[in-house]
């Protein structure tokens, strides 16, 4: 198991991947179908675009395992190939990836809302602790817990990963701006929130992804660097602010644009940095070219 941790500790700034889902459904992957029974069904589709994103320079690949907890396979009557999808996953990934590459086993939200009452925070735990045990077992050198909006369901997913395995835990959430400014979750968590709640639960990374572009990005890492100056920061944004262009959702920014602002990004506090919906292994290339001059 490579440690992300000890790799920072160098200096160098890391790079991540980019999109997953929009290859594939390039690949086949038709609207409304389960993205993470492929890693049973198209195991070689699957790697390919782990591959992809190595070959464009990446230091480090996620899991096709982002929807894989039980609540929300459930949807899809494959709450019981909880455990083989989510080990498939960090398998493909860690096929791809080598010895020399970081695989980041990924989860997502269940879909289910606590406060609402709509699941038992045991039951959530539960899930999330197959699918950290699952991947851990598939090969992932770290756990990545992405896209979180609210810090109760978080908070699970990071404990979880702590007290099941031994994996060093990425946690990363989703931010909009506020009218009056602020950055905002969904759930309403600000950036200063996460970092104090993720870190107690047991987080060795913190982060944002999804939402917005690079240029919302380094305001929202300034905001966690004033809140904690130390803690790495891992940022997956997207390609832009998403447009809806001739019925289609549309991500407005080239490769080009976004490595024109990873200095920027760097400077505010970023230590690793990849990308989210709309972004490509060109993105990632432009990011390789950018920070390592290659």
């Amino acid at each position: 198991m490579r440690s992300l941790l000890k790799a920072l500790e160098t200096g160098q700034v890391l790079i991540s991947d980019g999109a997953w889902g929009t290859f594939l459904h390039k690949l086949g992957l038709e609207v409304g179908d389960c993205p993470e029974i492929w890693n049973l069904t198209h195991r070689e589709e699957v790697r390919s675009i782990a591959e992809s994103y190595i070959d464009a320079g990446a230091d480090m690949v996620l899991t096709n395992s982002f929807g894989a907890h039980p609540i929300k396979l459930e949807h899809y009557g494959l709450q019981d190939l909880a455990f083989e999808i989510n080990k498939a996953a960090a398998e493909i990934s860690r096929e791809a990836a080598g010895d020399d590459h970081f695989v980041l086993g990924s989860i997502g939200p269940s879909g289910a809302i606590l406060v609402m009452d709509e699941v038992s925070p045991e039951t959530l735990y539960d899930g999330f602790r197959v699918q950290v045990e699952a991947l851990s077992q598939g090969g992932a050198d770290a756990i990545c817990v992405e896209t979180m909006s609210a810090i109760d369901e978080a908070c699970l997913a990071v404990r979880a990963a702590k007290e099941s395995t031994d994996l060093e835990v990425v946690c990363t959430f989703t931010y909009a701006k506020t009218v009056h400014g602020y950055y905002r979750t969904m759930m309403g968590v600000s950036p200063e929130e996460m970092v104090r709640t993720v870190k107690e639960a047991g987080a060795d990374i913190v982060g944002a992804n999804c939402g917005m572009g690079f240029e919302q990005m380094i305001e929202i890492v300034q905001a966690i660097r004033e809140a904690d100056p130390s803690t790495p920061v891992l940022v997956h944004a997207n390609a832009g602010i998403p447009v809806i262009k001739d019925a289609k959702t549309v991500f407005p920014e080239t490769a080009e644009m976004m490595a024109a602002r990873v200095q920027d990004l760097i400077r505010a506090g970023a230590n690793i940095i990849g990308g989210c919906c709309g972004t490509t292994p060109e993105h990632i290339r432009a990011f390789v070219r950018e920070i390592r001059g290659k």
